[in-house]
């Protein structure tokens, strides 16, 4: 069976270890880098300098996204022809954001808060992002004291500026129930994981699996 290719696009400042879990039916999957942005950076043109990792000359490929990823993917799909897109603990309209969300975007308070303590914020960040085993927590653990503090922060202004509403043409959302992170979109195409929180593609990933393999035959 030819199979499309695969682009796996990890969350915020996050990388391939987050999907080391995940059982893909798929021969070659590909893990899209991020890349530090320019501070001029829009998420638009962010977008443009990733989709440079895309392999020319192929069929259009499918890009699978979590949470921030999943953001930026569609920011690349419109920019690009894709098979399809699939959104883990993603956002599929920027209207969603809760208000403590916005009301921090109002005040620009991911611009002076003091981000490096997010480093050592290893306990209640396993309880937001919802790392549930001993080896979850040490994978959160190893990716928050790797976190480049000026690049969350560009994100972090991206996500709270970023105007979009999906299209459920070519696109899929999975997402859990108890998110603590990311609301459950109000979207046409949407696999519900019940009490599954923001990091279930580890905790939950032979269920996510399941889901996203029944989009990649």
């Amino acid at each position: 069976m030819q199979h499309p290719p695969l682009y796996l696009l990890s969350g915020l400042c996050a990388d391939e270890r987050l999907f080391k879990f995940l059982r893909l039916h798929h021969p070659s999957p590909l893990v899209i880098q991020w890349v530090t942005p320019d501070r001029q950076d829009t998420m638009a043109s962010y977008a443009q300098k990733l989709r440079q990792q895309i392999v020319p000359g192929q069929e259009p490929p499918i890009l699978i996204g979590l949470s921030f990823g999943g953001m930026v993917i569609q920011e690349m799909a419109k920019q690009m022809p894709v098979k399809r897109l699939i959104l883990l603990s993603s956002l599929t309209n920027t209207q969603e954001l809760p208000w403590h969300y916005q009301w921090a975007g109002a005040v620009h308070m991911q611009k002076w808060l003091p981000l490096g303590w997010f480093k050592s914020w290893v306990g209640p960040a396993s309880w937001v992002f919802g790392a549930k085993s001993k080896e979850e927590r040490q994978i959160l653990a190893s990716i928050l004291q790797e976190t480049d503090t000026p690049f969350l922060r560009w994100s972090l202004t991206q996500i709270l500026h970023w105007r979009h509403k999906a299209s459920p043409e070519k696109t899929v959302a999975i997402h859990g129930t108890q998110d603590k992170v990311l609301p459950v979109p109000d979207f046409p195409n949407l696999h519900l994981l019940p009490g599954g929180e923001h990091l279930m593609v580890m905790s939950r990933a032979q269920e996510v699996s399941d889901l996203i393999n029944r989009y990649l035959k």
